[in-house]
């Protein structure tokens, strides 16, 4: 059965799918097939004639969609939460000393619940917000590691997919590639 014949069969309420089941369509695609099969000798010619184009078209573009792997970010924000404002400060200004990150942001007054040692604790704390490069985040874990006085310390990173491209650039040039 061709194509135009199968349009026939849909504007009359019967649709062939592959199981060859009738079913019948709703008043509304009735008129829309009605519609369609009106236009089919203006647009089939055009369809026939740019058929191998649209799909090598589209070919094309779903090779590239699935190729597509996102780069990996330059850059990156790391979380830091620390007991006082002044230890915050303490491990903010070496980090930016050291070349390790942009900028730290310090909000104070988070409160952190947390299991430790098999209690539940509940402490005010201080959250650093670090602007980084990617490729220094595990520099940058192990100086504030070294540097903090908790036990075990919560140094988490995410990559930064998108911003200001200025910002982005200026963090490049403050955080040099490495050491």
């Amino acid at each position: 059965m061709n194509f135009a014949m199968n349009l026939k069969w849909m504007a009359r309420g019967i649709t062939i799918n592959a199981k060859s089941v009738a079913r019948p369509l709703s008043f509304k695609t009735q008129i829309l097939l009605f519609g369609l099969i009106s236009c089919m000798p203006f647009i089939y010619p055009y369809l026939r004639s740019n058929l191998v184009k649209i799909q090598r078209a589209l070919r094309s573009t779903m090779a590239e969609a699935s190729s597509f792997q996102p780069s990996p970010s330059q850059y990156s924000v790391a979380y830091v939460t620390a007991p006082s404002e002044d230890v915050a400060k303490e491990l903010s200004r070496g980090l930016v000393k050291e070349k390790l990150a942009a900028c730290v942001n310090i909000v104070p007054k988070i409160t952190s619940i947390y299991e430790w040692k098999g209690e539940i604790n509940e402490d005010n704390e201080v959250l650093m917000i670090i602007k980084t490069r990617t490729s220094r985040v595990l520099e940058l874990t192990d100086f504030v590691k070294k540097n903090h006085p908790y036990e075990v310390c919560e140094v988490i990173s995410t990559e930064i997919k998108q911003g200001n491209q200025q910002y982005l650039d200026w963090i490049g040039e403050v955080v040099a590639l490495s050491k």
